[in-house]
């Protein structure tokens, strides 16, 4: 454990204006503090804070974030408290550990509200000063490097998914490289063992039967661009085994395919020298045709600048350049602590200033829970670079499989509400068009433009789902009032009984509901049922005065659960059935399509199918969904993880979220993972969105989608 004297001159190593006394008297109240607690590893509890101030050291920052370093953990574990904090180290050091202190128990569980409760704080202590995230990553750095000692396999999984979910994406979104490698490799091999070593295996492998090959082609780098009188330095290294990983699942090939894991980088004096660096390297080596990336011109949203490009190189080994300034490696090795060297610590102290950071904010700000804005954030957190330009040529940022309607959103939020169509690259296009690295896309708006629910399935950027069911929920608000109101009015004059203004206000704060019109409007969206809102109203005395002819309780036989499709505007007697191209749900927008001798099938209206019947307008029926919700079969794929457990995790959520599985498929499967399709008795649309988040957050589970 490192000595308090050992602490004071690391700090004075690189910053001559350091506040000794401060230092001294964190490091002394904090193994106060901390007294005889202990850890999982039987170490005195007092060497973690400290070994969280100096990983915080390595990237040199200030005095306030190595005290907040000592002291993260006081407020929580001991009975320090932040007045306490304020009043011995002032109010700056006081708001960091506060910051810190809300995130300790940071899980990433959307079906708990407290977890994503948490994560909406992390976003927000950010903002305020993004040092709160650096303390939080060298903490989360020191817990995985003792992760070992902890022996209940399913709490070091816990953690190794939250690590490689959060906190691995938010290292790589503020630059900082080797924590973020560092922290996704230990999570690798916490959550992937097996293959992990398989792959560390083969690189062992490698190494043996060519363990002069990194050298030799960083000497014939050098010795070419030196021909070219430019100064360089050039390092190579083969790939990281969870970067292998990774791209061996984005590209679905098998490791063997793979013929790029070494990558290598040419560090240079200049912007010019890097273009220079390139031309004279695409000069002697084959360029691979579509492996260039320019982020100088166009850095990355972390402040990342480098030129990639992947060659046929000496020897005839494929291998990937990086080529960059040393102000740019340093960036790319210290991200946002790199900018306290050249801006004295300006960048650290206004979060607000990072464009992903303000996307999250603005998605907390239209994200009706926390669960839903934790569903959003994630989409946001894992892009694969786009960058795209306005008319203007201002460069836009997006993930991949990105549409126009992203771009929208992305420009502003009321373009995106308003766009009612796109022109890309000169030529009119779909909005729904995904773009393409170097597309310009002009947003066309109309003043009575508006979203439409459709557009959700084809988003994927976290700000425009979000503003998108925001208008939605406003748009259906009144639809679900009507719904819920006729619904309840049905059950009462079932009960035979009527109720007065007071007691429904007596019984609002059950469902956290505000008004009456917003209990209704829950009743007619599925959040709350008819049963529920009875029981709560109705006095249990008169319900059981009023069974029905077969015995049985009101609130058991207003359940309405039945064979029959609840849809307004057919024939009585008709004979109609869900399409199993689409499933649909209560809450979706819905027609039906007529077909002689069979009856109406009812289809989502932005099913595919239904471009088959453009030309036949006369077997279209309008419909809608009747009052009264059902059980319906929704259909979503997951890729589950070949694993113990896995399975039965998947099921048990299910189960858990009041779901039933009517039917499961494996449509394929491989070492590592299953495909599988599963058909879920729902209540409705929103029903089945909340297992489907909840799937998407349970270990094992690597993906999940609707099917149709």
């Amino acid at each position: 454990m490192m000595r308090q004297y050992e602490l004071v001159e690391r700090v004075r190593g690189y910053d001559p204006a350091v506040d000794e006394e401060a230092l001294n008297r964190a490091y002394v109240f904090s193994m106060h503090a901390h007294g005889s607690q202990t850890r999982a590893s039987g170490d005195p509890y007092f060497s973690h804070p400290v070994e969280v101030a100096g990983i915080l050291t390595e990237y040199r920052l200030d005095t306030a974030s190595i005290v907040t370093g000592l002291l993260h953990d006081t407020v929580e574990d001991t009975v320090a408290t932040i007045d306490e904090i304020e009043h011995l180290f002032g109010d700056e050091v006081a708001r960091l550990v506060d910051g810190v202190t809300k995130l300790s128990k940071l899980e990433l569980q959307s079906q708990n509200t407290r977890h994503a409760e948490n994560f909406r704080k992390l976003l927000l202590a950010i903002s305020e000063d993004i040092r709160v995230l650096l303390v939080k990553l060298a903490d989360r750095v020191h817990n995985m490097r003792t992760l070992h000692y902890i022996s209940v396999p399913e709490k070091r999984a816990r953690i190794a998914r939250e690590t490689m979910d959060i906190y691995v994406p938010l290292a790589e979104r503020i630059g900082i490289q080797d924590i973020k490698e560092e922290l996704e490799e230990m999570a690798f091999r916490e959550l992937y063992p097996e293959v992990a070593e398989s792959i560390e295996n083969r690189l062992e492998f490698l190494k043996e039967q060519g363990e002069d090959v990194v050298n030799l082609i960083s000497g014939e780098v050098n010795r070419v661009l030196a021909e070219a009188d430019l100064e360089c330095w050039v390092s190579g290294r083969t790939k990281r085994p969870v970067s292998i990983w990774r791209k061996m699942q984005r590209k679905n090939v098998e490791y063997e395919q793979l013929t790029d894991i070494i990558a290598f980088r040419v560090i240079v004096a200049s912007v010019e020298d890097c273009y220079r660096a390139l031309g004279v390297i695409h000069t002697h080596y084959r360029m691979i045709p579509g492996e260039f990336d320019d982020y100088i011109s166009t850095p990355k949203l972390n402040g990342y600048q480098s030129l990639h490009t992947a060659l046929i190189g000496p020897e005839m080994h494929r291998i990937e350049i990086q080529i960059r300034t040393t102000q740019m490696h340093e960036v790319a090795e210290l991200g946002v602590a790199a900018h306290w060297q050249y801006k004295q610590g300006a960048a650290l102290t206004e979060g607000k200033r990072y464009h992903w950071v303000r996307q999250l904010l603005d998605i907390l700000e239209n994200s009706t829970s926390p669960g839903e804005f934790l569903e959003h954030t994630k989409l946001e957190m894992y892009p694969d670079d786009v960058f795209c330009f306005t008319p203007k040529g201002e460069i836009i940022n997006l993930p991949q499989g990105a549409t126009a309607i992203d771009f929208a959103y992305a420009v502003h939020s009321e373009v995106g509400d308003r766009c009612v169509g796109a022109r890309i690259n000169g030529k009119m296009a779909p909005l729904r068009t995904e773009i393409r690295n170097g597309d310009q896309v002009e947003i066309l708006t109309s003043a009575d433009g508006t979203p439409s629910p459709t557009w959700e399935q084809v988003v994927v950027t976290g700000k425009a789902r979000a503003r998108i069911r925001r208008y939605v929920r406003g748009e259906r608000r009144e639809e679900f009032t009507k719904l819920g109101q006729a619904m309840l009015d049905r059950a009462f004059r079932d009960v035979g009984y009527s109720i007065d203004q007071e007691q429904t206000e007596a019984v609002l704060e059950k469902f956290d509901a505000e008004s009456m019109d917003e209990l209704v409007a829950m009743v007619g969206s599925g959040e709350v049922t008819v049963p529920e809102v009875i029981t709560a109203l109705v006095p249990e005395k008169f319900l059981r005065q009023n069974p029905d002819e077969a015995g049985q309780d009101v609130p058991e036989r207003l359940n309405w659960q039945s064979d029959e499709i609840p849809i307004r505007g057919l024939t009585d007697g008709m004979a109609v059935h869900h399409a199993k191209c689409c499933h649909p749900l209560p809450g979706d927008r819905i027609v039906g399509i007529l077909t002689p001798g069979k009856g109406v099938a009812i289809h989502t209206k932005d099913c595919e199918t239904l471009e088959s019947f453009a030309d036949t307008p006369e077997r279209w029926i309008d419909v809608g969904w009747d009052i009264g919700p059902v059980t319906l079969v929704g259909r979503i794929k997951t890729v589950v993880a070949n694993k113990k457990g896995a399975l039965g995790s998947l099921t048990t959520v299910i189960g858990q979220n009041h779901a039933n599985i009517n039917n499961l498929k494996i449509i394929g499967r491989s070492e590592d993972f299953f495909d599988i399709t599963i058909d879920i008795e729902v209540n409705d649309t929103h029903h089945l969105n909340d297992v489907v988040a909840a799937l998407r957050a349970t270990p094992g589970v690597t993906a999940v989608d609707r099917d149709g």
